[in-house]
């Protein structure tokens, strides 16, 4: 490669050399060293004549760039902190076994041009024996992460043991050796709030793109600055290229060509706006400023840019939090034909089963694999937890045997510590899933024996005081009309309907038709501009908001909170209520402020418990609880004797719950004719129905821009020719 011969230079790992104002820049288009911007320039052309000290700079390059890369793309927008951008701080990682490569489908393949060893070209995770700390607490002890290429993993567990922070650490690749080739995004984060539009930032996001623009410019403006020089007289004007150089950079343009082509570069900003718009975004919206949409809206655009960008490896922490139903289905849809690797923490169990083809399951500190959705996995880990069970009551027999005949307590569980070892080696080969998955030798001889822990099953148990009866109906919507002003357009025309204590109803729908509005316009936060919303005067109605600061006093403890509203409850029946909702005793006595998402969402259900509510309205309920705790509340709304008036993400809740639906569209509500299921198929009847749609316009986009091209070659040839021509006349003069 001669200098000044090769501008920029790109495959799929990036692009290098010279960017049009001549700085050398690495693959990320950052500046970097003239000897190391050639050094990749050569690996990416295939060159294998690399000397010793270009491969080492090259292998120094690609640790950098992994480590910085990976930490600056975790959240998909602004950093917490430049030098702790992941919060990562107070923990510390510690591994007993050695990292390697793994044999799926990324593994494998000798070393490259630029010297890549085995582990580093893989693209599968295998890291045995790892222990992560925090603050003195055991989060994981000898566990062994293992993602292979091209699976779609969930993550599950309860609520804080540690199923974030793991995808944190992965994120950051803090302790953990994950290969450098992997590229990882971890969606935490909102973007930036500026004046970037929503559609801009998401194809901002696609740096390779931006870059083979800028290579086509550069090259164009490269090569008409050469025919320009023939017209002036030939080689010694400015810009002159030899015959030699000009086939180089034609050869290049082609390439250039060729690769956006292949990555349908001229369909980028169409397939930009149909993530958009199947998270939710209208055309309007996907043109506004990011600046004028709320955190949880921002955190879609996050979303919407990790799903155009299609990493190697995306790590998503309860995506669906943000996302209303109908956003829920297309997301599932959508990841559900996801080609490359995908590790998700989700309390959505329909989700999960409509997106994963493995489990991870978090437990006792460890992860256990489990091929299969999330049904299979229920289905196998309670015959797991069966046999655990049944093989730790035949241990503690064995031990008190062993005791009672003159051991000690300690050569009683060294004896037991060798049995499980010689078990764990018998079942090297594996299982139909579970914790072994073909692994549970490795797993054992990495880990050293243990012995059998008895399994605990992580149970939640919620429960709604009933209330007495209402003569119905008790709540009555007569010809209300609703908006928020003479400025702004109807929500809402003519609303006519009854609601009682034995109604179970889901209100769904597109995003911003309304659907939180009518749960305040039901509950008396709203008025309607027209018409009336009558209650019975004895009417309790209890509401569940997503939104804790609403409800809660952040300054009091959960027991405080309990013992001011309802002061005939005493100090113990109100901790009592706090644990049978699953909150931890420790977290009791500390101010709300402190508690987690999770933690606060349990003590507003206990409080809702004691206010036996006529009706119920739940705004995203499921938001911050684990799936047990989520089954929990399917049950006690079951169990409940009043009214529900729900507006959920899951599916599987509304399922549970018998709910009715009502569609929220158009400015009214309507029964919907068919149950939850129904609803999810003709969503993604209509979601293939406008995929197709895209399909035709990205086909005619694809035409447009080929038929562009082969214009400006023709123009090219043609100018080229003429410019020859004159120079030969300009010889013969």
């Amino acid at each position: 490669m001669g200098q000044g011969q090769v501008s920029l230079v790109s495959d799929e790992k990036g692009y290098t050399g010279r960017n049009s104002s001549g700085e050398w820049v690495g693959l990320d288009g950052e500046s970097v060293e003239e000897e190391v911007a050639k050094a990749l320039a050569k690996r990416l052309l295939g060159e294998t004549s690399l000397s010793n000290k270009e491969r080492r700079r090259v292998k120094e390059y690609d640790e950098k760039r992994g480590a910085t890369r990976d930490s600056a793309r975790a959240g998909g927008g602004a950093l917490h902190d430049k030098d702790d951008p992941l919060g990562l701080a107070n923990f510390s990682v510690s591994t007993a076994g050695k990292a390697q490569g793994g044999g799926g489908g990324g593994g494998g393949g000798g070393e490259d041009g630029g010297g890549l060893t085995n582990f580093e070209n893989s693209k599968d995770i295998v890291v045995e024996s790892f222990s992560i700390n925090a603050n003195k607490k055991e989060l994981f002890t000898n566990a062994s992460l293992r993602i292979m290429h091209g699976r779609r993993y969930g993550l599950v567990g309860p609520n804080g043991q540690g199923k974030s922070t793991l995808l944190k650490h992965m994120a950051a690749r803090a302790g953990l050796s994950i290969p450098s080739r992997i590229d990882m995004l971890y969606v935490e984060q909102e973007v930036a709030a500026d004046d970037m539009a929503a559609v801009q930032a998401v194809l901002k996001a696609d740096k390779k793109r931006a870059a083979l623009v800028e290579e086509e410019r550069f090259i164009l403006a490269a090569l008409d600055a050469a025919d320009e020089a023939l017209l002036k007289g030939g080689k010694g004007a400015a810009g002159h290229l030899e015959d030699e150089a000009r086939s180089i950079m034609e050869d290049r343009l082609n390439a250039v060509y060729n690769e956006m082509a292949s990555m349908k570069a001229e369909s980028s900003e169409a397939r930009a706006r149909s993530i958009l718009a199947g998270l939710g975004f209208t055309a309007v919206m996907q043109e506004q400023p990011t600046k004028q949409f709320s955190g949880g809206w921002r955190m879609r655009i996050s979303l919407a840019r990790a799903l155009f960008m299609q990493p190697d490896l995306l790590l998503l922490d309860e995506p669906t939090n943000h996302l209303d139903l109908n956003a829920v289905i297309w997301l599932e849809d959508y990841l559900s034909r996801w080609k490359s690797t995908l590790l998700v923490v989700s309390h959505d169990q329909d989700f999960l089963s409509g997106v994963v083809t493995d489990i991870v399951h978090l437990e006792q500190r460890k992860l256990a694999y489990y091929k299969g959705d999330y049904d299979d996995f229920k289905e196998m880990h309670e015959q797991k937890m069966a046999k655990q069970l049944k093989d730790w009551e035949t241990q503690q027999k064995a031990l008190k045997s062993m005791k009672d005949g003159g051991k000690s307590k300690k050569q009683a569980e060294e004896v037991a510590r060798s049995r499980a070892k010689r078990e764990g080696a018998k079942t090297k080969g594996g299982g139909k899933g579970g914790d072994d998955d073909g692994w549970a030798g490795a797993a054992a001889a990495s880990s050293g024996p243990e012995l059998i822990l008895r399994p605990r099953d992580y149970t939640v148990s919620f429960e709604f005081q009933n209330p007495p009866s209402l003569a119905p109906p008790i709540l009555a919507v007569s010809n209300a009309h609703f908006r928020y002003g003479e400025k702004y357009p109807w929500l809402f025309r003519d609303l006519n309907f009854g609601v009682d204590q034995s109604s179970r109803i889901a209100i769904v729908g597109p995003n911003g038709v309304g659907k939180s509005t009518l749960l305040n316009l039901l509950i008396g936060e709203l008025d309607p501009t027209e018409g009336e919303v009558t209650r019975n005067r004895f009417l309790r109605v209890g509401k569940y908001s997503q939104h804790f600061v609403d409800v809660l006093p952040m300054e009091r403890t959960p027991v405080e909170t309990i013992m001011s509203k309802y002061p005939d409850v005493h100090y113990q029946d109100a901790r009592a209520l706090l644990g049978r909702f699953g909150l931890e005793g420790h977290a009791h006595t500390i101010p709300s402020k402190d508690l987690s998402g999770g933690q606060k969402a349990r003590v507003v259900f206990a409080t809702l418990a004691l206010q036996a509510p006529h009706i119920m309205v739940l705004d995203e309920p499921t938001n911050n609880l684990d799936i047990e705790s989520i089954d929990a509340l399917g049950e006690a709304i079951v169990a409940y004797e009043g009214g529900v008036i729900l507006v959920s993400h899951d599916a599987r809740l509304i399922r549970s719950c018998q709910c009715r639906l009502w569609v929220c569209d158009k400015q009214t509500v309507t029964p919907f004719d068919g149950d939850i299921d129904d609803y999810r198929q003709s969503l993604i009847t209509q979601i293939h129905s406008e995929e197709e749609k895209l399909e035709e316009i990205l086909q005619k986009l694809a035409a447009q821009e080929e038929a562009r091209r082969l214009e400006e070659l023709r123009i090219r040839i043609k100018k080229q020719k003429l410019a020859r021509e004159a120079a030969a006349a300009l010889a013969r003069a």
